[in-house]
């Protein structure tokens, strides 16, 4: 976790709003902004339960913080825009997204509504009220996308960077794996497997994922933020590969028991959009140190540029119920494969 000695210039005095500001890696952003010197911290998220909790948690650690909890969905441009017109946020994190990937296989325009089309009302929304930057959190799962989501994050970073071309609000992007403790993530699943007596479901024994600590991620980030000056794609160094069959028999060991004895491990099978090895994100020629540990950077190129103008067949496709969602998809990101 950021140190609460450490101050960014960056977020000094601002008026910072973090989008999905009740998730894992929103709420993680809120509760470490905290500790930093900002002016007002804005928490805005469509589920107002744990919006509120972490408010509650933050409220209390940091009394005399002037803190906001605004809901409302990314996807409603008018609550969007009222929002910025009215707090005019100097700093925006953009984490709110649908990121469950076979979720979103199976309800592939809700996550072109949410990821796709709510970052462009909030991406605009900054720029329109002269923001000075926005970082959208971004996935390996966009590099090379074999899912709805990774393909509809990819898309976001072309409308951020194509946005960014014409703007003074500095855009940036921020890519990393799964965070351990995330909601989705498989360790509190194993976890409350494990708790039930088993079976522990492991998709194929030989499928492996990055993992790092939510509260090491949210650090990386706010660090990389501090050095955006627009068109950034920031990249974490997310370490060692984990077998994710080894980890789930690992913390049935820890749990005092047997695998295959005490507890069942059930291979289910890859599930839709889902690779059996994640792409390494190092592996990217273009990619160059930054002066900070484990936090890498390219400049987007005019491949990474994605004019809004060009979105408007895959609004009429989401709008009118249309079923070729991951075709429109496929013309916009071309190294999309489903």
């Amino acid at each position: 976790m950021t140190d609460k000695s450490e101050t960014f210039d960056y977020l000094n005095n601002k008026t910072v709003l973090v989008t999905g500001g009740g998730g894992s890696i929103g709420g993680e952003l809120v509760k470490q902004l905290a500790a930093l010197a900002v002016k007002r911290l804005i928490i805005f998220d469509i589920y107002e339960n744990n919006a509120y909790f972490i408010a509650e948690e933050v409220g209390r650690a940091f009394p005399a913080l002037k803190l906001h909890v605004l809901i409302g969905s990314v996807r409603d441009r008018a609550r969007v825009f009222e929002i910025f017109e009215r707090y005019r946020p100097d700093v925006v994190f953009h984490a709110a997204a649908h990121k469950h990937v076979p979720l979103m296989e199976a309800s592939p325009a809700e996550a072109v509504k949410n990821n796709v089309f709510g970052t462009l009302n909030v991406a605009e929304a900054a720029d329109m009220t002269g923001c000075e930057r926005f970082v959208l959190i971004s996935t390996d799962k966009a590099v090379a996308p074999t899912s709805v989501m990774g393909a509809t994050k990819r898309l976001c970073e072309k409308v951020i960077f194509g946005i960014n071309t014409k703007s003074s609000t500095a855009f940036a992007c921020v890519r990393f794996g799964n965070v351990a403790a995330s909601a989705g993530s498989v360790i509190p699943l194993f976890k409350r497997q494990i708790s039930a007596g088993g079976p522990v479901t492991v998709t194929h024994p030989e499928v492996n994922r990055f993992f790092m600590s939510v509260s090491e991620a949210v650090s990386l980030v706010l660090t990389a933020g501090e050095t955006a000056s627009g068109g950034e794609i920031f990249v974490l160094d997310m370490g060692e590969c984990v077998n994710i069959d080894s980890l789930a028999r690992r913390m049935i060991e820890d749990a005092g028991l047997i695998p295959d004895v005490d507890i069942k491990i059930v291979y289910t099978g890859l599930r839709d959009g889902e690779k059996l090895n994640e792409t390494d994100m190092l592996d990217d020629p273009e990619l160059t140190p930054t002066q900070y540990s484990r936090i890498y950077v390219k400049v987007s190129s005019d491949g990474d540029f994605y004019p809004v103008e060009k979105l408007a067949h895959l609004r009429k496709i989401i709008n009118t119920g249309e079923c070729d969602v991951r075709g429109a998809l496929r013309e916009l990101v071309c190294d999309y494969e489903y």
